[in-house]
């Protein structure tokens, strides 16, 4: 069974990512967290005890990795926006074998107390020109939600426009009434509860 773990937010700078999600939602974002493995850092914002939404960029402190990095981030170029979705499992392995073509390699990942494994693709590119998820597991029973402060903001849904959005849609073995796959140019639009009314974040 797969269940939306959280969404990203890219930007050339960590800073530039912050800045557009707090002035599109009200809210501010917690402390940075560093991924090694990716050269990459991130502030979280948690969305109730099920999703959460990251700002992510590259660590202009950080060794660039020999791989490239995740959500095409070394590519990225423009306004911070909205990039990337990703989903959970329990059965990684299952779900990549289930999922298009190169969504991706079971790859273990830390930080700090986090044990997680991910499908990371070679190329970092995931299929349908990352309108489909990556694919999470989170190990050891802990994950994010579990530690990030309630904002009181919720997600009320997320918009995935694709040229190709049938093939997409039979892609994504996943029943959420808050994901809705639209045809058009490849796009992200979430919408959302706030304590200051809805907002959206594109």
């Amino acid at each position: 069974m797969l269940e939306l773990d959280h969404i990203a937010v890219a930007g050339a700078t960590l800073e530039a990512a912050v800045a557009h999600v707090e002035a599109s939602l009200g809210c501010a974002l917690g402390p940075i967290g560093r991924h090694d493995h990716m050269g990459t850092h991130n502030r979280l914002l948690g969305l109730g005890p099920d999703v959460y939404l990251e700002a992510i960029a590259i660590d202009p402190d950080a060794p660039r990795p020999d791989w490239p990095r995740w959500f095409r981030l070394d590519e990225f170029s423009g306004p911070p926006r909205l990039t990337n979705w990703i989903v959970r499992t329990d059965r990684l392995e299952d779900a990549l074998a289930l999922a298009p073509r190169a969504s991706g390699v079971a790859t273990p990942l830390a930080r700090g107390d986090f044990r997680w494994r991910m499908g990371i693709p070679a190329d970092g590119r995931l299929p349908f020109d990352d309108a489909f998820p990556a694919l999470i597991e989170w190990q050891g029973g802990l994950k994010p939600q579990d530690r990030l402060a309630d904002a009181g903001i919720r997600l009320i849904r997320l918009e995935i426009a694709h040229p190709d959005a049938m093939a997409l849609r039979a892609a994504l073995p996943l029943n959420d009434e808050r994901i809705v796959v639209l045809a058009g140019q490849k796009a992200f639009r979430a919408t959302f509860s706030t304590p200051h009314g809805t907002r959206v974040l594109e």
